[in-house]
């Protein structure tokens, strides 16, 4: 059912990148998508704006979604970094995740991602949105994402906080691409 639902978005209005002609795009090789996903899209800016250098980096996406996990590993493959896609099923995805450079958690799981999983001097990107029972907040829970933060702070070289970190770049990226369907509708009016 999902992907006749995405089949029918209008490509040219697919500010969410989820059309397979899109998808495709992204896929491809020398190929340019209409608009890149939101989420993979902030990922790879913020990577950019701290001066990241992914050619020949090491990068591990913990997580192989079709919102985050494979768009980003691709747009990580296109900026000539050499990506590991790992998951549940990985194993001992602690030792993989110390290989990284370039550490990307999309997985869903609060706190995954332990210090000692993380390369000292790594870049780590959580993705992660989990609410958490938290008796001591004012709602009763609370947003972690899926790096334990407090240990991997120690021992990344940059790590992104959630809250916080890579959400606001998602709403940035759809303002982007919304912005960019707009520009397009209007020259072909």
């Amino acid at each position: 059912m999902a992907s006749s639902i995405q089949s029918a978005i209008v490509p040219a209005k697919d500010v969410d990148c989820l059309h397979p002609e899109n998808v495709g795009y992204l896929a491809q090789k020398g190929r340019e998508p209409r608009f890149t996903p939101c989420t993979p899209a902030g990922i790879m800016r913020i990577l950019e704006e701290a001066g990241v250098e992914l050619a020949g980096a090491s990068a591990v996406v913990l997580g192989r979604s079709n919102i985050v996990g494979m768009p980003v590993a691709l747009l990580l493959t296109k900026a000539n970094a050499t990506v590991t896609i790992a998951h549940s099923r990985t194993r001992d995805l602690a030792a993989v995740c110390r290989k990284a450079d370039v550490l990307v958690a999309a997985v869903g799981n609060p706190g995954l991602v332990r210090g000692d999983w993380v390369k000292p001097g790594a870049v780590v990107i959580d993705v992660g949105v989990n609410r958490i029972e938290d008796k001591a907040a004012k709602r009763g829970s609370r947003l972690v994402g899926d790096v334990a933060f407090e240990e991997a702070v120690e021992v990344a070289g940059a790590i992104t906080p959630v809250p916080g970190g890579v959400g606001p770049m998602t709403i940035a990226m759809l303002l982007e691409n919304t912005l960019r369907a707009a520009e397009m509708a209007d020259s072909q009016a």
